[in-house]
């Protein structure tokens, strides 16, 4: 499948086949890509928490308002980011690249983010995105289908995958084989106001 197509197709969907299991093979095949998004400096600050445990899964449920999709999916990923992860021993993000480039890297990380808490969060949020998207792109070549989902109670959430202080939950994916279709898309904005030319 091109990219295009999977871009085309995506859809989130929320009703999947309970009895489907994605293999460990998949799975770890599809976190290793998406541990291929970008981030800035190279930080590497998101987490995905994969929630297997079925009575943390019930209590997630639960959290969200029992939307079918938590318990049925076949992988159901809490994707957070360590907001602190540029203050975390930083070189280790450029073990491989040249002394000076890896030199240069960390001596401008700790300045950009310190005190700028609000950066550091902003941060954090980017890069669940992008990983977010990279991940419901590879479900949908992989033939799976996915669903963000940002409808729970964090702080529930938060205790149930004793989530540390020094880091934010992004939102949740799950992903899964779809057992009925979305609905027809909602639509969409006008292009002209969504692409604007130089300045609004």
């Amino acid at each position: 499948m091109k990219v295009s197509e999977a871009i085309a197709e995506r859809r989130a969907v929320k009703h999947f086949d309970a009895h489907h299991q994605m293999s460990d093979d998949e799975f770890k095949h599809m976190m290793q890509l998406a541990m291929q998004s970008p981030t800035s400096f190279n930080i590497q600050n998101w987490r995905f928490v994969r929630v297997v445990d079925s009575a943390k899964r019930e209590k997630i449920k639960a959290a969200a308002w029992d939307q079918a999709q938590v318990t049925d999916a076949s992988a159901l990923l809490i994707i957070c980011a360590d907001v602190k992860a540029w203050d975390k021993d930083p070189a280790r993000y450029w073990k491989n690249a040249p002394q000076e480039t890896a030199e240069l890297m960390v001596s401008m990380t700790g300045p950009f983010y310190e005190g700028r808490e609000w950066l550091q969060r902003d941060e954090a949020m980017r890069s669940v995105g992008i990983a977010a998207q990279t991940l419901m792109l590879l479900a949908k070549e992989m033939g799976y289908d996915s669903c963000p989902m940002i409808g729970f109670d964090q702080e529930v959430v938060s205790e149930v995958i004793n989530l540390p202080k020094d880091h934010a939950i992004g939102m949740m994916l799950a992903i899964g084989k779809e057992a009925k279709a979305p609905h027809p898309r909602g639509g969409s904005i006008d292009f002209d106001e969504a692409v604007i030319t130089d300045n609004f």
